[in-house]
């Protein structure tokens, strides 16, 4: 259903099936929805699931608008169910290293992040594909794949409080863009750079510059498919050390600390609050496209 053509998509689906469910015999054992669908219906199905008194996982982004998602968090919230979302980036083991590494001190105070992911993979959809479509989801590159590395300068700088993007169609005939640059200010002053184009091949790249020294993560291959990650660290007046992460399954890693959550064993790694700030970046960056300008997130 993530990819089908918009318009064989029903968004009352999903609630007829719950409405359905609760009448039948497996109802009881239907314990956490995984939502795949079009972006648009995110919020409504997380509150026809969390009303129902299910937890939910739900594919990036979480919602389009801050509205929306802070309308999804409360009812995820007031029916006491567990919300886990599609950021697996979070759960690769050098971008775990990272965080940790930069919370110890290590690399001195962070200073500066550059990000991109980028790919080619949309060129082979069809041109009907919700996807591309400029009316659904404006700012193609922004929910493909610029929205991950969004969520990881979230992880690693914090709240996010500014922003500036440009998007450009240059390398396809995608209505809603394909070559998508974001400059994202946060609350500790530390900056991100962050890229994400769809008319290139695949390129994955995280560096997060300190005040002592730094660390960049190179993925070899697509997250889908990976073959690993190159890690280069370098502190002051020393010669850069490297190391290799082989593949990892981290789509795996979130859905079973999703499931851990629910069970109520330990806490999802990813806050409702960042869920939020991802959204609320989201729009901002929809808005500084149109307006050319920074804005407030």
């Amino acid at each position: 259903m993530a990819d089908a053509p918009l318009d064989d998509f029903d968004g009352a689906a999903f609630d007829g099936a719950l409405d359905r469910l609760e009448a039948s015999d497996v109802c009881q054992h239907l314990i956490k929805p995984i939502l795949c669908t079009p972006q648009a219906h995110h919020a409504e199905q997380i509150a026809a699931a969390a009303q129902s008194g299910r937890h939910v996982f739900c594919e990036k982004p979480l919602c389009t608008t801050s509205a929306d998602a802070e309308a999804a968090i409360a009812a995820v919230r007031k029916a006491g169910v567990q919300l886990g979302i599609g950021h697996e980036r979070r759960f690769e083991p050098a971008v775990i290293e990272m965080r940790k590494r930069f919370a110890s001190g290590e690399f001195g105070d962070p200073l500066l992040l550059e990000g991109n992911f980028s790919q080619d993979k949309f060129l082979k959809l069809p041109r009907d594909n919700w996807r591309l479509s400029n009316a659904v989801n404006p700012v193609g590159p922004l929910s493909a794949a610029g929205i991950h590395m969004v969520d990881l300068s979230i992880a690693l700088l914090g709240r996010p409080t500014h922003v500036w993007a440009r998007l450009a169609q240059l390398g396809s005939d995608f209505s809603n863009g394909d070559t998508l640059s974001m400059t994202i200010g946060f609350e500790s002053g530390a900056t991100a750079m962050l890229g994400a184009v769809l008319a290139t091949p695949f390129m994955g790249r995280l560096a997060l510059l300190g005040s002592k020294g730094w660390m960049e993560i190179r993925d070899r291959s697509h997250p889908e498919n990976s073959t690993g990650w190159d890690v280069t660290s370098v502190h002051r007046d020393e010669a850069p050390v490297t190391a290799f992460h082989g593949p990892h399954p981290a789509v795996r890693d979130n859905l079973e600390a999703f499931g851990r959550a629910a069970l109520g064993q330990a806490p999802y790694p990813v806050g409702l609050d960042e869920m939020l700030a991802n959204v609320r970046s989201f729009e901002a960056i929809q808005r500084s496209v149109k307006s050319g300008a920074i804005e407030v997130i």
